[in-house]
Order: C-alpha cells, then sequence, then structure tokens
C-alpha cells in the first residue's frame, strides 16, 4: 500500500510512454522549438514493465498510459501487451490518430476504456489547435472504438474565446452515441501561456449546457475527478474536471510516472523522485516510492492558491503538459 501524510492512499498510475507527439496543440507544447527527451533518457520497454510491477505489487488497480502521444512509441503494442497481463484495469489516453492500427493490440490487452482529446469539432479550428490536418481520421477512429464496443471518454480542453462556443455541440453529440464527453478547465503549465482570463470554470460550462438542456447531476465513484452529469434521452453524458475551481484533492489517489522515469506525486508538484537511475543501478525502487508520495502536498503541489484569478502562471515552477502526461 502506498499512501500519503494525509492518508491518501494511491492505487491509481499514470504512466507516460513518450514525450513525444504527432500534434502540436499549444495549451500542451511550449510555444518555442522543443526537444524531445533522447531515446538514451526513456524508460525502456523492460524498465516501464518493472516499475509498473513494483507499483502493482504495492497496491496499484489502475494505470492509465499516456504521453505526449503514447501510440507513436515504436514499441507501444509491446509495452500494451505486458501490462495488458498484469492484475489492474489498464486505460490509455490518446490523439486519436492511431487507433485503427492499434485496435488489434488494445483488444488483446482487454483495454475497455480510451480517453481521446479532441477540443473541437470544427475542422478548421483542429488544424489551428493541433497543426495537423487530421480532424475526419479521428472521428473516424471514434465510430471505429464504438463499433467494438470499447468505452470512449472525450477529452476537451475549454478556453475562452476559443472553443467554449461549442460546448453544447459536444452535448449534442452524447445524443445517440455513447460516449462521455470532459470538459477541463484549462490549467497552468510550463510554456502553455495560461491565463485567468482564458478559463472557463465549472460554473460557466453548466450555465451553458443548462441554456439548451436539462442536466441532473450523477453519483460519481470515490476517486473521480470529474463531476458527472446525464441529460434525459440522450445515450451518452458528460462530466467537468474543475481542478481551477473546484480540485479534488482531498480523494486524490493519482501518482504520475514521466517518460524519463521520474515520479510526481501531484501534476502540480514541483518536485520529482529519480526511479529510472536506481532502478538502472538495481536498488530498491520502493522506499523512493513511498518517500515520494508521503511528502505529498495537501493540494495543488502547494504551488497553486484556491483564487485561481490570483495565480501567476509565469512563477510557477513544473513542466509542459506534455512531459508530464497530465
Amino acid at each position: 500500500m502506498i499512501a500519503d501524510s494525509f492518508g491518501r492512499i494511491h492505487d491509481y498510475l499514470r504512466i507516460s510512454l513518450t514525450d513525444n507527439c504527432n500534434f502540436r496543440c499549444f495549451y500542451c507544447m511550449p510555444e518555442e522549438e522543443y526537444d524531445f527527451t533522447p531515446a538514451s533518457r526513456l524508460m525502456q520497454t523492460d524498465e516501464i514493465i518493472k516499475l509498473a510491477e513494483v507499483f502493482v505489487a504495492n497496491g496499484v488497480k489502475k494505470i492509465r498510459l499516456t504521453g505526449g502521444e503514447p501510440l507513436v512509441r515504436k514499441d507501444a503494442a509491446q509495452i500494451i501487451a505486458a501490462l495488458g497481463k498484469l492484475p489492474v484495469e489498464l486505460v490509455i489516453t490518446t490523439n486519436g490518430t492511431r487507433i485503427a492500427e492499434m485496435l488489434p493490440v488494445l483488444k488483446e490487452a482487454g483495454i475497455k476504456t480510451i480517453n481521446i482529446s479532441l477540443d473541437t469539432l470544427q475542422p478548421e479550428k483542429f488544424f489551428m489547435i493541433t497543426r495537423r490536418d487530421v480532424f475526419h481520421q479521428v472521428r473516424s477512429n471514434i465510430e471505429l472504438l464504438l463499433q467494438h464496443k470499447i468505452k470512449v471518454k472525450v477529452n476537451m480542453v475549454v478556453m475562452k474565446g476559443l472553443n467554449d462556443n461549442e460546448i453544447n455541440d459536444f452535448i449534442s453529440w452524447t445524443k445517440h452515441n455513447p460516449i462521455q464527453i470532459r470538459f477541463i478547465e484549462f490549467m497552468p503549465f510550463s510554456g502553455n501561456k495560461w491565463t485567468s482570463n482564458k478559463m472557463f470554470s465549472l460554473d460557466e460550462i453548466l450555465s451553458v449546457v443548462e441554456k439548451d438542456f436539462t442536466v441532473l447531476p450523477v453519483k460519481g465513484e470515490p476517486h473521480d475527478t470529474a463531476k458527472s452529469f446525464m441529460i434525459p434521452g440522450h445515450e451518452g453524458s458528460f462530466a467537468i474536471i474543475s481542478t481551477m475551481t473546484n480540485p479534488f484533492c482531498d480523494t486524490c489517489n493519482r501518482m504520475r510516472l514521466t517518460a524519463d522515469g521520474k515520479l510526481k506525486n501531484c501534476l502540480f508538484s514541483d518536485s520529482e523522485t529519480d526511479l529510472l537511475t536506481a532502478l538502472r543501478k538495481n536498488e530498491d525502487v520502493l522506499p523512493l516510492i513511498q518517500s515520494a508520495i508521503w511528502s505529498k502536498k495537501k493540494a495543488l503541489g502547494g504551488q497553486l492558491v484556491s483564487d485561481f484569478e490570483k495565480i501567476d502562471a509565469t512563477t510557477i515552477q513544473n513542466r509542459s503538459m506534455i512531459t508530464i502526461g497530465g
């Protein structure tokens, strides 16, 4: 069992397979020229498996693979197959571009839920955000997952003046499709030029939805990061991840392992624990894991204040989103 000093049990591990990505989304990747981590500094296939086994042996029940874009890694299929044999729930967050070619591997590994990052339903705006002309490919792959009875959650980062006018378009998408839309408050990370006036809050999102739809709250699970809702007559549902205005820190059970083998005890933490170097020296990594989680701050990595309008993103000591994995 892995616990922090506040009694929170950590049984959910997010593993970033790579900081590389075939998209160039501005809110995730720094605007300046970005140098991806060289292969020698990344966790190798066997190292990912070994570290995952340590976490699972100590109570981890769920593993999420993230990136960058996890499916662009050349050995992604091998990693997914190996992790699929562990006694955990295995899920993936992806931009959806490589779903078709990876589908047999995903199904064989027993993956039942996939999160797709999609911030707009407009092809032109999609290109503006991602700098890639693959909107229809992503939509097609979402349909493919639904055809194969794999649960789809669509992650949409809501940004004022960019895509907040599409909130109800996403809601309408759930009318005849069993998907969950997850509206995410825009969060500050290194290089993403976050400001409070770009953020669209939980209350603002609900206000927009309630103008056109009847919204009913849905009781969530104990460690949910999102507040869930349903709309009568819709096959799908929606949820809101309100990290900035209503964080879920009190029930957080998450740990993050970066692609270069550093353990982050919080998405917003400015500290990291190097597990990869210890593993390569054949040292016991469990004490490092336990110490890192025990030192976790009570809320928001100890860096952010509860009043998001007072946050100065330029003072935050952290990685860019692409190197953390969300």
